[in-house]
């Protein structure tokens, strides 16, 4: 099939790509710009490892053709660091378990941006909502929801990482949040 010229702009860069018109977005980010964060879970659009954001939306990578992208503002989960560290809820995520193999978390990460960038104090209900779109096989979601409500709370705190309870440092500790808001003990 010919290739065509299609511009697009990934975590703030403009890439211009020769690909093939029916390329889908999660194969062009993979294989021609290298960013391997969004996966393939399953192939027909019900797991959301390939969630990426498209000009601030949450939409499935496996089912855009990448041309069609082009002059969208597309997020990966590699631009969702902030200035170079991790931003609150990745961190929160590795703090509080929010990741078992890991295949799964960069969809979750960003349905959760979405997430707080439209709602930056989330229910627990909310949260559970908006995650209903994407599927971990490993996790019983809990950590997850423990994670987003410690990113939050840090978030909240004006905070740009959360403290590991593993880390031995002369750092303060991490004020505990509220778990009976968090977990939902008739699971």
């Amino acid at each position: 099939m010919k290739k065509q010229l299609s511009e697009l702009r990934v975590n703030g860069r403009t890439h211009e790509l020769a690909i093939e018109p029916s390329k889908l977005l999660l194969d062009a980010l993979r294989q021609d710009l290298q960013l391997t964060g969004s996966k393939r879970g399953c192939d027909d659009s019900s797991c959301g490892a390939c969630t990426v954001l498209i000009d601030g939306t949450p939409m499935l990578s496996c089912t855009l053709l990448a041309a069609a992208c082009a002059g969208q503002e597309i997020t990966t989960v590699e631009g969702v660091s902030e200035h170079g560290s991790l931003a609150a809820i990745q961190k929160a995520y590795g703090d509080w378990g929010g990741a078992q193999c890991g295949y799964c978390t960069p969809g979750f990460m960003m349905t959760v941006k979405h997430l707080l960038t439209q709602n930056p104090n989330p229910t627990e209900e909310e949260i559970r909502q908006a995650l209903s779109g994407n599927l971990c096989r490993c996790t019983g979601y809990n950590q997850m929801y423990r994670a987003i409500k410690a990113a939050v709370e840090a978030e909240q705190r004006g905070m740009a990482t959360v403290k590991s309870e593993a880390d031995t440092s002369d750092r303060p500790p991490r004020t505990e949040p509220d778990w009976k808001s968090v977990v939902r003990t008739s699971d």
